[in-house]
């Protein structure tokens, strides 16, 4: 494997991220007409439909294919949807999202036995920083209660994260694509009875071919490419490579809602945003930084 991007994979890794940023203004574009756990189970629908007709069913256990559809289905996007309906702007959505890297670091080290390291702690400090100075600056775009609903998504995305990580070295498109058959049912189940018939029939009815643009750019967009896209680069590079490319998904995410959305980012929010992305990058790079410090020659 390569240990440096070239450009074309560079370009590719950003167009990944992009799409995945700017998910979050195509959500809340959606959620203007479409009720969320609606959303929710249209999106998982078309992920699943009709890929799973032409792609293999990945050689792993039916109850992993199960924890990770109502995990990432049910968990991280029905709960994103419902908090970005009014409870969170899609920039700070993005942003706080992210803190799923440390329930997933946390998870991972706790199954290892292994212990928290001080720069850890740092990283953590600092990101638990950013999302204080969001709980104190909330306004109408966001609430203490949308904070809490992401943070409750992040750690559903986490665990889904160790669910895909027991399957082992599979096809993640087609694993996510199978896994998405479990997600629709608790999804739509939720729907109806939180949404009712009526409402989910009169949005279905009058939604135009935005709504329907949405749903199919997050079904085979944000799904279909993003996914088999990040396979194909990490099946080429090191993870230490690829991964911090994520770390631009919330810069995305801000600038796509500042630009299609007029969200404002007054210094608070610039503030917070550093303070979360310098912590997820300190975590993320922090081995790299030790590897490269402790191979240097002595003096």
């Amino acid at each position: 494997m390569s240990s440096a991007l070239p450009l074309r994979h560079m370009l590719l890794a950003i167009a990944v991220v992009a799409v995945w940023g700017t998910n979050f203004v195509v959500i809340k574009l959606a959620l203007a007409q479409l009720p969320p756990l609606l959303l929710a189970t249209l999106r998982f629908t078309f992920a699943a439909v009709p890929a799973v007709f032409f792609l293999k069913r990945p050689a792993v256990p039916w109850r992993n294919l199960a924890a990770y559809g109502v995990l990432i289905g049910a968990g991280q996007f029905g709960l994103l949807f419902i908090a970005m309906n009014g409870h969170i702007s899609p920039g700070m959505a993005a942003l706080v999202i992210q803190t799923q890297v440390f329930f997933t670091i946390g998870m991972a080290m706790r199954s290892a036995g292994e212990r928290v390291q001080p720069v850890q702690w740092v990283a953590l400090l600092l990101s638990a920083a950013g999302l204080v100075t969001i709980a104190t600056h909330t306004d109408g775009s966001t609430t203490p209660l949308g904070l809490a609903i992401i943070l409750v998504a992040a750690f559903c995305w986490a665990s889904g994260n160790m669910a895909s990580r027991r399957a082992g070295r599979v096809d993640m498109v087609a694993y996510v694509v199978w896994a998405s058959l479990f997600s629709v049912p608790p999804l739509l189940v939720l729907s109806l009875l939180i949404e009712g018939p009526a409402r989910i029939a009169a949005s279905l009815a009058h939604a135009d071919a935005v709504a329907w643009g949405a749903v199919i750019w997050q079904a085979v967009g944000n799904t279909l490419f993003g996914y088999a896209a990040w396979g194909w680069l990490l099946a080429r590079h090191p993870a230490a490579t690829v991964t911090p490319m994520a770390l631009l998904v919330p810069v995305f995410g801000m600038a796509a809602s500042l630009w299609w959305l007029g969200e404002p980012l007054p210094g608070w929010k610039l503030t917070a945003a550093a303070l979360v992305l310098g912590g997820l990058a300190l975590n993320l790079l922090w081995p790299r930084l030790r590897a490269a410090w402790s191979s240097r020659p002595p003096a």
